[in-house]
């Protein structure tokens, strides 16, 4: 492996990843500060690339030029685009990320392609649905992480990283409920809804009856099965390789503060001050590490 950039300007890709990070994800960029500095700037390389593709729905007006942004990714990853990449930083930053740790490019690819659901207001049908979403795009990145922190071995606990990236994602997607309705979409399954008789019609309005309550209750519960399914995995996950999982210590604390007397979605957002993340993550680093 070979640490040392070909171009001259890809330290400048690699500091623009991180900067998108800390402004548009700063939970992994705080998880990031906790792990080892060698390999902290293709950790942001690798999320700055799943926060671009997650953000494709917000900067387009309608799903085909959706469309052709994500195809321009997978050209991307596969050696295949148009132009000279090296012009997109994060582009620049993720090639020359896989290409250090020799990353699968399906795994990335099929991040993009679950990204595209993102695109359309089809309601999400059913929780395997959901889950394999949420497999696609937040357990995938954990395995991804974990390759780099391996430095492009194997980082084994594939089924910690499963669980857990589901239950990242789906407290992630309850967390960003209120701006999801306001653009006319739900990740809440069908299925959920029906069983507690609540509607999308509700959650799209803003409007938090028991029946819809009962329904994120579920959600919330299926998340935190997932979760203490995937830590239960984690001694298969090789030491090296667990601070990839910081990021995943603050599903609890935030399901908690979803699980207030006073919570309602759509009334303020749910987060946690700045100094408590940070001191979850420091002692998950000592415990992990």
């Amino acid at each position: 492996m070979n640490d040392e950039p070909a171009d001259p300007r890809l330290p400048l890709a690699y500091a623009h990843c991180e900067q998108v990070l800390r402004e548009g994800d700063f939970d992994r960029w705080l998880a990031c500060l906790f792990v080892p500095a060698e390999r902290r700037k293709y950790l942001h390389a690798l999320y700055a690339f799943s926060l671009d593709v997650a953000r494709i729905r917000e900067i387009v007006s309608d799903p085909m030029p959706g469309e052709i942004r994500y195809q321009w990714w997978r050209d991307a990853i596969e050696g295949e685009a148009r132009g000279d990449t090296s012009a997109h930083p994060v582009a620049a930053a993720l090639l020359d990320t896989i290409a250090t740790f020799r990353l699968p490019h399906e795994a990335l690819t099929n991040i993009v392609d679950a990204r595209t659901f993102d695109l359309y207001d089809d309601p999400m049908p059913g929780l395997r649905q959901l889950e394999g979403y949420c497999g696609e795009t937040s357990s995938a990145l954990l395995r991804l992480a974990g390759i780099v922190l391996m430095g492009g071995e194997d980082p084994g606990g594939a089924d910690a990283a499963g669980h857990c990236g589901v239950a990242y994602a789906m407290t992630g997607l309850l967390r960003a409920l209120p701006w999801h309705a306001a653009r006319g979409q739900t990740y809440v399954p069908e299925e959920i809804l029906r069983r507690h008789e609540a509607s999308h019609d509700d959650l799209l309005a803003g409007r938090y009856p028991p029946a819809v309550a009962a329904a994120l209750a579920e959600m919330r519960e299926l998340a935190r099965a997932h979760l203490q399914k995937g830590l239960a995995d984690l001694g298969n996950v090789r030491p090296q390789a667990r601070a990839a999982f910081l990021p995943v210590m603050l599903v609890e604390p935030y399901l908690k503060r979803m699980e207030r007397w006073d919570y309602n979605p759509f009334r303020e957002p749910v987060d946690l001050p700045q100094w408590r993340r940070q001191w979850i993550l420091w002692r998950a680093s000592k415990r992990l590490g």
